[in-house]
């Protein structure tokens, strides 16, 4: 398997079957009841949906995809929709599962959802683009709402396919309903600060474990594998605080210069034509990124990209995980025994979900917060979600990944306790 990054994986990793061996691995250490971990270890709801759409050239092509809720215990479902050839439903329903841990880290009344529709969008119109974003949201639009599941945008969705999901769902219903999705365009209902909202939260969790390390964040050397929206954003934050950006990565290459990237170009490349144009004497084999001696690695593309193929050769001493799931549970392990310190992606990438909650706060007051007061509520979110896990793990003797799980799984257990689910 090679990902979007050009890394070859050895492990063939099922993400379905890592997140129940991460729930399996923080239920032991609380000692919680079996039958409580096997609810967990499986979403509620999983639906399949196969639905028409017209092309630009008269054919009628035959889509698929899927959402799945896992545990609506603490409140409804929420997570995003992708658009991807590679989507299947072990990824879906993992990807659910994980937003339900995201989602209790950070405290929010949110259980995990997520949904994908098999496509490419690279090779679509935008006119085909839309009108599989409306049937996609026509086919599932009796299992999603304000109050139900509230979707948001994934990998290769944005705020123009939010906004067109969000449309569909009103005229659906025959009223205007902003809350049934995140991550819109501002003007019907989206939040000031959603679209860095998960780069930013990453910061603030980098720069707290950079104050546990007692490492000063002014001076520190960084890579970023993935240099998308959570990717170039993170890159602009961590400069403004003093960092060196030595090194990024996208789908078509890698450059690395040890004296520090110069960021303006590298975007300016990025939106004009490809990053490896900053010059042949910068460009590395993007599977060496991962192994470069820095302080800080930032995954920010897609699964499975620290293995044990590479883990031993890692010498960051932080990997803030901006992707979801990008260490495999043997890599992890790996990491643990060489000291790396890595902030997992349930909380190091919770800032999107965070502000994404905001966002659908305000849709249901018809009241919308400034750009200061949106930060401000996600830095004390942020940074008191990782005091917390920080804690826990230092209590418990084990690394944040299983720490963040725990505070999850109590916190999700104890809803169903209060509702006599268990």
């Amino acid at each position: 398997m090679v990902t979007g990054q050009g890394l070859k994986i050895r492990e063939n990793i099922n993400p379905y079957e890592i997140v129940q061996r991460q729930i399996e691995s923080a239920a032991e250490k609380l000692g919680l009841e079996r039958h409580v971990v096997e609810i967990l270890k499986k979403p509620m709801r999983v639906i399949s949906v196969s639905f028409p759409v017209k092309m630009d050239d008269g054919s009628i092509q035959v889509f698929e995809g899927y959402r799945s809720q896992h545990n609506d215990a603490v409140g409804p479902t929420k997570g995003g929709i992708r658009f991807h050839p590679e989507v299947n439903i072990d990824e879906i329903k993992a990807l659910s599962m994980w937003m339900t841990f995201k989602c209790g880290v950070v405290g929010l009344p949110y259980g995990g959802g997520k949904g994908g529709v098999i496509c490419d969008p690279r090779k679509l119109s935008q006119g085909e683009l839309e009108r599989i974003s409306r049937a996609f949201i026509e086919a599932i639009s009796q299992v999603i709402g304000p109050e139900k599941d509230i979707p948001a945008p994934d990998v290769y969705t944005n705020s123009r396919v939010m906004g067109w999901m969000m449309d569909q769902f009103s005229r659906l219903n025959r009223s205007f309903s902003p809350g049934v999705i995140t991550g819109k365009p501002l003007i019907i209902g989206g939040s000031k600060g959603r679209n860095e909202a998960t780069a930013r939260g990453c910061v603030y969790t980098i720069v707290e474990a950079m104050k546990d390390l007692n490492k000063p964040i002014e001076g520190a050397t960084v890579a970023i594998q993935g240099f998308g929206n959570a990717g170039r954003i993170a890159a602009d934050l961590l400069t403004e605080l003093g960092c060196k950006i030595v090194a990024v990565s996208d789908s078509k290459g890698a450059i690395y210069d040890p004296h520090g990237l110069d960021i303006t170009v590298v975007k300016r490349l990025k939106d004009e034509s490809t990053i490896l144009e900053y010059g042949s004497s910068s460009q590395i084999d993007p599977s060496s990124l991962l192994e470069l001696n820095v302080d800080i690695l930032v995954p920010a593309a897609l699964e499975n990209v620290i293995t044990t193929a590479n883990a031993d050769r890692i010498q960051a001493c932080i990997i803030a995980e901006a992707a979801n799931g990008p260490t495999t549970p043997e890599a992890d392990q790996i990491l643990i025994e060489k000291g790396v310190l890595v902030i997992p992606d349930i909380l190091a990438n919770a800032g999107g979900v965070t502000v994404s909650y905001f966002e659908w706060v305000q849709n249901l007051m018809n009241y919308y917060w400034t750009e200061e007061e949106v930060n401000t509520k996600l830095s004390e979110i942020m940074i008191q979600s990782y005091h917390e896990v920080s804690k826990l793990a230092k209590e418990y003797q084990s690394d944040l990944r299983t720490a963040a799980y725990m505070i999850s799984l109590l916190r999700v257990k104890d809803a169903m306790n209060a509702r006599g689910w268990i």
